[in-house]
């Protein structure tokens, strides 16, 4: 039987073709309570035509096998890269991660393919190490055994120390499974994307109190998914909020801490105002859009009515500070007119509230329009030198070039040193604007993500979104998405080791002084990082 396997990490990235990825070091795994730790077992047939193997586990903490699909990448990086992609051409990469089916894990010949394995270190278990013994079999004969330990430390994992959003698009997911908005079949599967969002480390929910105007064409729109009811009569707007009330339970109930209200006003500069549907004469109708002057007269009343409600909404809710308000995303200096112009229409309302919008230019914070900025990781410099009283990181296909980011092609570490900068450099949250968007670029057209995953050949592969819909009305997870998760748990793992030891002891475990753009291009630097956090927190609790 020609069958090879090797035990790797989850960092890795394993293609079909080749020599096949490096053995994995070490056969230990450590992590805190309620943490999950992963890793990959890649496997090569070298026989003919297509053959199925079959996973057994024993261990006694729950172990979880799924297979890594190949994804298709047909834009997987822009025209210029620099070096640290794993690959440049159009292809199939390693991506989304899938269920074992009854017949097993797929073989196929002159292929390397992998196996990923989540251990769940649950909040009751005691500390200690367990074997986690996996065997795999051809055909009922047993072809291989692995064998990791997992040492779990007698502390809990923190929760996530700062917000982070994914921005969640519930029109994609209507679209996507043919469901009405506000169907009960809607509700259901939105609950189930948020929960899994919430699982990994997503804590901050987009929440569409109006259509957000994000990635729509000039003049185009996305499907109406407005919570807040709207009526007009004689100037005077009455609002409902019993979809709104639902969603921000429903979210609360799936682990979510923050809400973030949709934008106020259109992306890229402010100037319109978000699709607004009302009753209107007795009638439904669009009350505001493309059309609408976002610095105009009738726009502001509406605002200043709609924010005084909601507002009063929010503290019956008992969210007022969990909450964060919106004015436009991704203003450029050349917008800073009508941006300015938006701020001034909403400043006076939204005085002591949660502010912030994604941005790159410090003039925007220097003349007080944005309270708290969120940067794009490769314009941070200016921030962190004249650093606000907060400040939140971002990347989208922009940041191609030496920062981290999560395109299919670009390797494991690039995308897990998030959370190690992120506690370096006391980011105060952070923000991607693609949990699941599943349309082109400026919302076009609906797209298949099993068959794009670039928005129609717009964005490297991977940037629009982290999970994939499942046919159950579930999210199919990927490997972003995990590592994702492994990064802000890292993050929680230095913010662990800060409270027992403080800060000086958790800055001393990473090793040289990474930065946004220069940090050590290899997964074992960041395996050694967290073993030094494990170890100090170790030493701490012995000491405690």
């Amino acid at each position: 039987m020609k069958f090879s396997y090797r035990l790797v990490s989850s960092m890795c990235k394993v293609f079909p073709s080749g020599e096949g990825p490096k053995e994995r070091a070490a056969h230990t795994l450590t992590g805190l309570r309620g943490e999950t730790v992963s890793f990959q077992i890649a496997c090569r047939w070298d026989e003919w035509g297509r053959n199925f193997g079959t996973v057994e586990v024993e261990s006694p903490l729950p172990v979880r096998v799924r297979t890594v699909e190949l994804s298709p990448c047909q834009y997987p990086c822009h025209l210029t890269q620099d070096e640290g992609y794993l690959a440049t051409e159009p292809g199939l990469y390693p991506d989304l991660l899938r269920e074992l089916g009854p017949w097993g894990f797929p073989l196929i010949s002159g292929q390397w393919r992998s196996l990923w394995v989540d251990v769940e270190l649950g909040e009751d278990v005691p500390a200690g190490e367990y074997p986690v013994s996996i065997t795999l079999k051809i055909q009922g004969e047993e072809a291989g055994q692995c064998q990791m330990t997992c040492k779990v430390l007698g502390l809990s994992l923190p929760k996530l120390p700062v917000p982070r959003t994914e921005w969640f698009h519930s029109d994609c997911l209507a679209n996507y499974y043919r469901v009405e908005v506000f169907s009960e079949k809607y509700w259901e599967i939105v609950e189930a994307f948020v929960r899994t969002a919430a699982k990994r480390h997503c804590n901050m929910l987009l929440t569409p109190v109006f259509t957000p105007p994000l990635d729509t064409a000039e003049g185009g729109e996305r499907r109406t998914v407005q919570l807040v009811d709207v009526e007009v009569r004689d100037g005077k707007y009455s609002f409902g909020f019993e979809k709104f009330r639902r969603w921000v339970k429903m979210a609360l109930d799936c682990g979510m801490e923050y809400i973030e209200i949709s934008h106020l006003f259109s992306q890229w500069g402010a100037k319109a105002a978000p699709k607004i549907m009302g009753i209107a004469d007795g009638a439904e109708k669009q009350l505001f859009g493309w059309d609408t002057d976002a610095g105009g007269q009738e726009y502001g009343d509406f605002l200043r009515q709609f924010l005084r409600a909601l507002k009063e909404e929010l503290r019956a809710l008992g969210i007022e500070k969990q909450t964060y308000f919106h004015i436009s995303d991704e203003p450029g200096m050349e917008q800073l007119a009508t941006y300015r112009k938006a701020w001034e229409a909403v400043a006076e309302e939204l005085s002591g509230w949660n502010m912030m919008d994604a941005l790159s230019d410090y003039a925007f914070y220097k003349e007080g329009l944005v309270q708290q900025p969120v940067c794009a990781l490769n314009h941070i410099g200016p921030f962190l030198e004249k650093r606000p009283q907060k400040l939140w990181g971002y990347y989208c296909t922009a940041q191609w070039e030496k920062v981290p980011n999560r395109f299919i092609v670009q390797p494991g570490y690039r995308t897990r040193i998030l959370g190690l900068l992120m506690y370096r450099f006391q980011l105060d949250g952070f923000l991607h604007w693609g949990y699941n968007f599943y349309n082109s670029q400026y919302s076009l057209c609906p797209i298949d993500p099993y068959q794009t995953t670039d928005a129609g050949g717009a964005f490297p592969s991977g940037d629009p979104f982290l999970v994939y819909p499942g046919a159950d009305g579930r999210p199919e997870e990927s490997m972003r998405l995990m590592l994702m998760d492994q990064a802000m748990s890292d993050l929680c793992a230095f913010t662990a080791l800060e409270q027992l030891a403080g800060r000086e002891a958790a800055l001393a475990c990473i090793e040289g002084a990474p930065t946004f753009e220069q940090y050590p291009q290899e997964e074992e630097y960041l395996l050694r990082v967290r073993e030094n956090v494990n170890r100090k927190i170790e030493e701490a609790l012995h000491k405690a």
